[in-house]
């Protein structure tokens, strides 16, 4: 026993003989089994032709639906030829187009002259714009008369301008003038909305004057809510809206004065760009040359002519008919002429006697959308 523990451990001899116990041999059978299973793999991967590795798959049978269409089938292999019915479309006729389909038409006016698909809602009150579907306040509410009838013949347009504010003067001047003269109504008067509907139920078309500011403002002033060089542009916006609402109807606007804001193109700009959103159209008098509104309103797709000739800026009959005249010989010349006149009485009744004899001299008066490009 002795001998038996001081005996280091290092150098303590395993028991042999019959009554020694043999270890399991683990490793070995571990290495055994991977190496079998190594060539199990290798064999198979030699031996079977299978793509998918082994994956279960099933095969179904797939119909092209191309196949069964036999205008289909024919794409890609040339030109198909598809025969009308025989019955429907009768040989040697020619097969109709199919009908566009037909627009929407528009609502009546309401109480202040407007159609309500042409017409939104601010703060001032009702002014116009361009409908969900494409249609503008301009063909809208323009005379239907846009010049054609005229047959090549020089063609005459007068605007009455500065009615709405004498009542009575103004129903007088609807009355006499013929219903071809375009009537501008200032933006002021009490019973603006019923004096616009009377004209355009006597056949007018109707402009919106907007007062602009001229060089020698306020000396010279337009009227309330006139549009100002200088100011914020939201300011002239709104007052462009109050003067928009003031009544409806109207195919356009006209300016009143103006000679400084019309040369402004930072004031001018956004108020020519407002009335192409809105879909109206711009008409100049004509009084001052630096006006931009030729460029403005090209650029912005608005409606636009200018005036060639104050025809009353001497108030008495025999001026008058003299500016008429030179006006037929410009018409005669360019084609078409334009003319402005006050809605003074003598204007009004020179006009009306005038335009009695015009077409006997080969000129054609027609309303001044007709010449407004």
């Amino acid at each position: 026993m002795a001998n038996d523990l001081s005996t280091p451990l290092t150098g303590r001899k395993r028991p042999t003989g019959a009554g020694a116990r043999r270890g399991f041999p683990v490793a070995r059978v571990l290495l055994g089994v991977l190496l079998l299973g190594a060539i199990g793999v290798g064999a198979r991967l030699l031996l079977v032709d299978d793509p998918q590795g082994g994956r279960p798959s099933r095969e179904v049978a797939i119909t092209s639906t191309r196949n069964g269409n036999e205008v289909a089938s024919q794409l890609g292999q040339g030109p198909v030829t598809i025969t009308a019915d025989p019955q429907q479309f009768p040989a040697g006729e020619p097969v109709p187009a199919s009908a566009p389909p037909a627009a929407t038409p528009l609502a009546a006016p309401d109480a202040s002259g407007m159609i309500p698909d042409l017409s939104e809602e601010t703060a001032e009150g009702p002014i116009p714009r361009i409908s969900a579907t494409g249609e503008t306040p301009f063909n809208a509410y323009k005379r239907p008369d846009n010049g054609a009838a005229a047959g090549g013949k020089p063609m005459i347009a007068l605007v009455v301008t500065g009615l709405g504010i004498n009542e009575q003067g103004s129903l007088e001047a609807i009355e006499q003038l013929p219903d071809t003269v375009s009537l501008g109504f200032a933006p002021y008067g009490k019973t603006l909305r019923s004096t616009v509907a009377a004209a355009r139920a006597a056949g007018h078309e109707v402009l919106l004057e907007i007062p602009l500011e001229p060089f020698d403002f306020p000396q010279n002033d337009p009227g309330p809510q006139t549009l100002l060089t200088g100011e914020p542009t939201q300011a002239n916006l709104d007052r462009l809206f109050w003067l928009m609402a003031r009544f409806g109807g109207y195919a356009g606007v006209l300016n009143n004065m103006g000679a400084r804001f019309t040369a402004s193109g930072a004031d001018f700009a956004p108020i020519v760009e407002e009335l192409g959103a809105r879909g109206l159209g711009y008409l100049d008098d004509g009084s001052s040359n630096r006006s931009l509104a030729p460029q403005l309103t090209s650029s912005n797709k608005v409606p636009f002519a200018r005036a060639d000739l104050l025809v009353d800026a001497n108030p008495a009959r025999d001026a008058i008919l003299a500016a008429l005249g030179s006006l037929e010989a410009k018409a005669v010349e360019n084609g078409a002429a334009i003319g402005i006149v006050s809605a003074l009485p003598i204007s009004v009744s020179t006009i009306a006697e005038w335009s009695r004899e015009l077409e006997s001299r080969g000129v054609v008066l027609v309303p001044a959308t007709a010449l407004m490009k």
